[in-house]
């Protein structure tokens, strides 16, 4: 059966869950039964049909919406269910435990496939394992595609796109500032933190992969002129700010950096990239640099040490299934800005792009990126020279997915700084 034959254009898979229950409204909201052949999926029967009967309950053009079921833990029923539809859209994690076996089945298939991964581990398993099986199958297997990593990923393009348009050349270095955000952490991806820091308590491989700031580059191109994320208090270099460190600068950085190689080093092999937490100017802003980085610290020694780990899970951590509340994602909100500078005939140049919207950055806004990363999948609204591999979203969509977000309510602009101006 061909990608176009499918039943389906596309499945939620994990739609049980927060992520997966959110990115279903949101598709059933913004998309009808005329333009989008939509399927549930999961492993209880049960609980998809009560999701099913308050979608349509919460529509005026959904009837039904198909439920197809599966286990993450029996390979076969992710065949079939990857047989059965021409893109699928992932949330169940932790993917480390979990999202392997899908992987296979969609590569197998020719099934197009995206999900929310953070966990730097796993993604660079698949890259090493299936990417080549990908290219050959001809089938997008896009990776990262909520908050972590599009802003900071799409935020790059279209920083360095605007350069180039602008200046006629990339910006050598761009620095990621999450500058605002807003919202709740759910059960599970706290769930997928612990699985990843017990794998690098326990498995020096992964120790190497986390400790390389380009882990995820192809095999043969993993070292550069990086040095890693920022972990101490630090002024920035192109801003009138302290920083602090990001908690998602070792994933975001390590994507961006596959973007650049993966599309063939278009803004060089000595592009460089950071992402920190502005603190802004003077003692003030040392000072909070100073608390931010000694509270990230204290979790991560924490979530390093088994006993500590586990407690927090047991006593601290909300269970897997359990989200921010409605209120928490209502009032919630994002900003991240990729300040980047270059050089051409005519001397330095700074651009910015920025990436936000007036949603919980973890639930509301990225069920719409990756809602309509998915989207892009399905009806190849794509502006990339690559049609297979293990990609990101820059390298596997691009610039066509910041026009989707821009339509649902997104910032997503890039601009030329001014030498007097700092923003």
């Amino acid at each position: 059966m061909s990608n176009t034959d499918r039943r389906y254009d596309l499945v939620v898979w994990g739609a049980t869950g927060v992520a997966g229950r959110l990115v279903a409204e949101y598709l059933t909201e913004q998309y009808t039964p005329d333009t989008l052949s939509l399927a549930l999926g999961g492993r209880n029967e049960t609980r998809l049909q009560a999701v099913e009967s308050d979608l349509v309950d919460g529509s005026d053009e959904w009837e039904s919406v198909p439920i197809v079921l599966g286990d993450a833990t029996v390979p076969e029923t992710l065949r079939e269910l990857a047989r059965e539809t021409r893109v699928v859209c992932t949330t169940v994690g932790p993917y480390t435990t979990y999202g392997t076996p899908l992987v296979e089945a969609c590569v197998e298939a020719g099934t197009e496939y995206c999900d929310l991964t953070g966990e730097v581990n796993w993604t660079r398993e698949i890259v090493d394992e299936y990417h080549d099986a990908a290219v050959d199958a001809d089938t997008r297997i896009v990776h990262s595609c909520g908050f972590d990593s599009v802003p900071a990923d799409l935020g790059t393009l279209l920083a360095q796109s605007f350069a180039r348009a602008e200046f006629g050349a990339p910006c050598s270095q761009v620095r990621i500032y999450v500058e605002s955000g807003s919202g709740g952490v759910s059960g599970g991806t706290l769930a997928s933190a612990a699985e990843l820091f017990e794998a690098a308590s326990n498995d020096p491989e992964v120790r190497r992969v986390l400790g390389n700031p380009y882990s995820l580059a192809p095999p043969g191109e993993r070292e550069g002129v990086d040095p890693g994320e920022q972990r101490l208090p630090r002024k920035d270099p192109l801003r009138s700010s302290w920083t602090a460190p990001s908690p998602m600068a070792p994933v975001n950085e390590r994507v961006v950096r596959r973007s650049n190689a993966l599309l063939e080093y278009p803004w060089g092999r000595g592009f460089r990239c950071t992402e920190v937490i502005p603190t802004g100017p003077g003692l003030g802003g040392a000072a909070t640099a100073g608390l931010i980085s000694g509270g990230l610290g204290l979790f991560t020694l924490a979530m390093s040490i088994g006993p500590t780990r586990s407690a927090l899970e047991r006593f601290v951590f909300p269970d897997p299934g359990d989200g921010p509340s409605e209120e928490q994602m209502e009032q919630g909100h994002f900003r991240v800005r990729v300040r980047g500078q270059g050089t051409n005939e005519d001397g330095p140049f700074t651009v910015d792009a920025v990436i936000g919207a007036d949603r919980d950055p973890g639930y509301g806004g990225t069920a719409r990126m990756l809602g309509e990363s998915a989207m892009c999948l399905v009806e190849d609204d794509t502006d990339s020279p690559l049609s297979g591999g293990v990609l990101t979203p820059a390298s596997a969509i691009g610039k066509p997915l910041a026009e989707r977000l821009r339509a649902v309510g997104f910032t997503a602009s890039a601009s030329v700084v001014s030498e007097d101006v700092d923003s």
